[in-house]
């Protein structure tokens, strides 16, 4: 089946585009592959994850015992590229990949008109045997069944410079979010300083932001069945404490949380705390401010005063399998070892820091003896643990990108004291409205 551009767009917005990859994709690769070489097509952005699925098949502990032999070859694709064209692949009837890394914020696209069914394994007996073991399955979930498995839980914590603390006497068990703020009001005031930080730039990273403090003040942008829940009253709390934060230079505004500007601040140590997830030590505060290495220090969230979590969740990549392909069984093994294993939770955190997704090795000595010379040698597993055990959930549905547009002017006129909370959520979801298909 061979379609042109201009009709793969047509059938883009409408909900036979799931029948026509079906068409397309059904026929398959050949016989199965059952036992012995296989060679694994494997699409991903992210350097680390090409690193540990190439390494993987030379490790006995994950694949030992498996009735293939594994090579990995990857190819390098943009993040907002890889939907793209596994779609236009898939209906031009040309070579898939057997695994495809799907960033967070991506998958939605494969929500809608039944693109994850028609391109991906189901992978729900994977993950079902493992029941409230296994974490962050909910943004990958379509009808109740999970197409792709997280690669890292994202825990959000807050980070801290342990020295300026001490300096400033701030506490560093501080309890709630709004005693923080009041500290943070006056250490603004006295000396410049910020002890937070919020996103003013494109509507992503506005979005995410908040999205971030509304997971862990007990809200979502959607609940379970993917209806929207963006108006409540977590959402106008969290806008206000925002916007509160903005006003008086306890929480800096800044385009990028991983740009220049941020790291000028960290550099300048103007931003002496964050709530990032786990992933923003490396990214963030090891690549912008290497000098400060041992000063800071990580601990649980401060919780809100009405309630809600001490961790929250953002960023993510998970892995899906493509169907119908003669190396399918072999791709779902694979990921299986490498994934939902002990062994491979372990390796993967050896291989790029990728926290373990399983809860209950955040107890295990192999993660508890960890320790982080950038964070003062601290056991860090003992606060991604605590926080681990309260995750919030989080849900996605197929129009978030659409949402995240919608919301993000209005988000950033309520945070920056221009427009009410509760009428700024308003605006965003009557302009979501406007644009959702019928």
């Amino acid at each position: 089946m061979n379609l042109d551009r201009r009709q793969l767009l047509r059938l883009g917005g409408a909900a036979g585009l799931g029948a026509a990859l079906t068409a397309c994709t059904s026929a398959g690769d050949g016989p199965a592959i059952a036992s012995g070489p296989v060679d694994l097509k494997l699409w991903t952005h992210d350097p680390g994850y090409a690193d540990y699925f190439t390494a993987a098949p030379a490790d006995p502990a994950l694949v030992g015992g498996s009735a293939w032999t594994y090579t990995v070859d990857v190819t390098s694709i943009a993040p907002a590229d890889i939907v793209s064209r596994l779609v236009n692949q898939a209906v031009a009837n040309r070579p898939l990949p057997n695994l495809a890394g799907l960033v967070i914020d991506q998958y939605p696209r494969v929500m809608r008109a039944d693109i994850a069914q028609s391109l991906f394994v189901d992978l729900t007996d994977l993950t079902e045997p493992l029941g409230d073991r296994l974490l962050k399955t909910q943004p990958y979930t379509v009808d109740g069944k999970v197409y792709a498995i997280e690669s890292d839980n994202s825990v959000s914590v807050m980070f801290y410079r342990a020295d300026l603390f001490a300096e400033l006497g701030i506490p560093e068990d501080i309890a709630t979010w709004e005693e923080l703020l009041e500290i943070g009001a006056d250490v603004a005031a006295a000396t410049g300083r910020a002890i937070g930080m919020v996103a003013d730039g494109d509507n992503g990273s506005i979005v995410n932001g908040f999205t971030q403090m509304l997971l862990q003040r007990g809200g979502n942008l959607y609940d379970e069945d993917g209806g929207l829940a963006v108006l409540s009253d977590e959402s106008i709390e969290v806008l206000r404490l925002m916007a509160e934060g903005v006003r008086t230079g306890a929480l800096l505004s800044i385009a990028d949380p991983y740009g220049g500007a941020a790291a000028a601040a960290l550099k300048g140590s103007k931003l002496i705390a964050t709530v990032m997830p786990n992933w923003y030590k490396v990214y963030g505060l090891e690549a912008n401010a290497p000098d400060q290495s041992g000063l800071w220090r990580a601990r649980t969230i401060p919780a809100f005063a009405g309630g809600g979590h001490i961790a929250s969740t953002m960023g993510g990549t998970a892995f899906a399998v493509l169907k119908d392909q003669a190396e399918t069984d072999a791709a779902v093994d694979f990921l299986q070892r490498t994934y939902l294993t002990s062994e491979g939770q372990l390796a993967r955190y050896g291989a790029g820091a990728y926290l373990p997704t399983l809860v209950d090795l955040y107890d295990t000595p192999e993660f508890q003896d960890i320790t982080d010379p950038y964070l003062g040698d601290q056991r860090i597993f003992e606060v991604y643990g605590a926080g681990a055990k309260d995750m919030p959930d989080f849900y996605q549905a197929a129009g978030a990108s659409l949402l995240r547009d919608s919301l993000g002017g209005p988000l950033l006129r309520a945070i920056n004291g221009r427009a009410d909370p509760e009428e700024a959520l308003r605006e965003g979801l009557r302009a979501y409205e406007r644009q959702a298909p019928a």
